[in-house]
Order: structure tokens, then sequence, then C-alpha cells
């Protein structure tokens, strides 16, 4: 026992003296768990898209080639693509337009009481299984549904089924329309959306609004010219969140909307069905470089610097 206790001393005398030691002991195992698992998974990723998949054998032959990628300008797959973009960028216009409004209310006029009511509202549904609060909105939105019986007892049938003859957004019922699919992937991400843009609100001085307004600027004005501005790093931080998880999402466009993949089902499809493991791999290399993508023109616009 003396021995281990002198043998602990010298070591903490060791790191005490060595900062640069203890710091680098200390990342060692995060930066050896994101080397191995993140950067070593995408590394995998990025080496069987470039491999050939042979349809007569229906295996992977280790062949280099870049027809996978060249096959993601084929008009179907690249209509998969755009389909996916668009219902992306949609559910994160969405979510800001529902999000905002609610943080700022929570971050300047709500009570501390109304605040933790907020908050459990928020963060309720995100603990509730992903799972079923997806067949729970296939039973919402069908026909003889909550949904439905709302909008025919408020008079706005109508308007439903004029939304529903839209080409592109409508559908028979609400369940087989983009319409529906656009309503469940917004509920489903909008915290992701409230929360950070509630915390950059907060962060906002309130003598900033006040002077503002003293100084004779409209109530647009002042959202457009001083909280916007400040506010819109927690919109880029929830807009990560929502944009990323409905480019990869692949149970929702299965349950909800009209026939067509989305890159999440296309990959489920490749791989599961028909084990073209490198077109998988092609197409999860998609979302990757939007991603990337839209965080470079983010740090471009300067919207990572007060987070």
């Amino acid at each position: 026992m003396p021995e281990v206790t002198a043998m602990s001393r010298r070591l903490s005398n060791v790191l005490y003296q060595r900062r640069n030691l203890t710091l680098l002991l200390m990342l060692t195992p995060p930066l050896l768990w994101f080397g191995v698992v993140y950067v070593g998974s995408l590394l995998t990723l990025l080496g069987q898209s470039v491999l050939t998949f042979d349809d007569m054998a229906m295996s992977v032959v280790a062949e280099l080639t870049t027809d996978n990628f060249r096959n993601l300008m084929v008009p179907a797959n690249l209509d998969i693509v755009l389909r996916t973009l668009a219902m992306a960028i949609a559910v994160t216009l969405g979510t800001v337009l529902i999000g905002f409004p609610m943080a700022y209310y929570m971050a300047h006029y709500a009570t501390p009481t109304e605040k933790g009511v907020f908050f459990v509202g928020v963060m309720l549904p995100m603990w509730a299984s992903y799972i079923v609060k997806a067949y729970a909105w296939t039973v919402l939105l069908a026909k003889g549904g909550v949904m439905y019986w709302t909008l025919e007892h408020l008079g706005l049938m109508g308007v439903l089924n004029a939304l529903l003859r839209i080409p592109g957004i409508g559908g028979e019922t609400l369940a087989t329309s983009n319409i529906g699919r656009f309503l469940v992937f917004t509920y489903i991400w909008l915290p992701f959306m409230i929360l950070p843009i509630q915390a950059a609100i907060e962060r906002v001085p309130a003598n900033l609004l006040l002077a503002s307004a003293d100084l004779g600027a409209h109530p647009f004005q002042t959202f457009r010219t001083v909280l916007w501005p400040l506010a819109f790093p927690g919109v880029v931080a929830g807009s990560i969140f929502t944009f990323s998880l409905t480019l990869g999402d692949y149970i929702i466009p299965q349950l909800i909307g009209p026939s067509g993949l989305y890159i999440g089902s296309m990959v489920y499809t490749l791989q599961g069905t028909i084990g073209n493991m490198p077109m998988a791999a092609a197409f999860t290399c998609v979302p990757i470089l939007l991603i990337t993508v839209y965080l470079a023109l983010a740090r471009r616009l300067g919207a990572f610097n007060a987070l």
C-alpha cells in the first residue's frame, strides 16, 4: 500500500506539472471514439460508394467505379433528391414560422409558471416514441379522423378540398398528400427549432428593443434590424436539426403522403431489399454534402459567431 500511495503521488505531481500531458490524456478517449466510430464510418461509407454492384449476381464486387454517383443524376434518382430537398426546406421554413413567435413569447412575455408550462408542452412530445407519434398521425389525418372532424365543424372543408386539389402538394386525403406529410414532419421536429430560438432570444438584451422603439422604429423594423439578426444564430442552430433530420428520415414518407421515395427510404430499399450497398452509400453522401454546404453558407454569413 505505501508503494501504491507513493506511485500515485508521483503520478499526480507529474500530471500537475505537465498540464499539456494531462489535457492530452483527457482528450485521447473522446478523440479516439470520434476518429474510429464517426470518421471511420464516414470513410467506410465513402469507400463503399465507389464499389461495383453486380446486378446478375446481386453482390458487391471490389472494382472501383464512379457509376454510382453518375447514376444519381438519372432523372428518377434526381427526382428523389429534389423531392427530399424540397420537403426539408419546407419543413425548416414551417418550423421557423411557427416556432419563432412561440419562442419570442416564452422569452419576453411568459411568466415563470407559463414558461414552465410551455417547456413541458414543447418537450412532452419528445418523450413519446417516434414510431408511436408517426402511426398516431396516420389516424389523425385519415378520413373520419380528428383533423377532418375539426375542419368540418369549423366550416373549413372547402378550403381543405381546394388545397388537396393543388398539384404537387395535394392528394385524395390528408393522409395521402404532401400537406399531411409536411404537417407530421413539422410537428415532430418543431421542438428542435423552438428551444434554440428561445435560448437565442433570451440572450438579446431587452433594452435594445426598447431603444429601437424609443428611436421611432416600428415593431417590424425592430424585428428586422435588431431582433432577427441577433436571434438568427438560434434559427440556424434549429434549422440544422430540422433540415438534416428531414433529409434522412425514411419512416414518415412510408406512412404519410403520396407514393414516391425519399432519400432515406431509397437507402433503406437499396440496402435492405436489393442489397445494393454501393448505390445506397452514394445516396447517403447526398445529405452529407447538402448539410456541409449549408453549414458553410451559415458560417460565411456569421451565424455561428454568437452561438
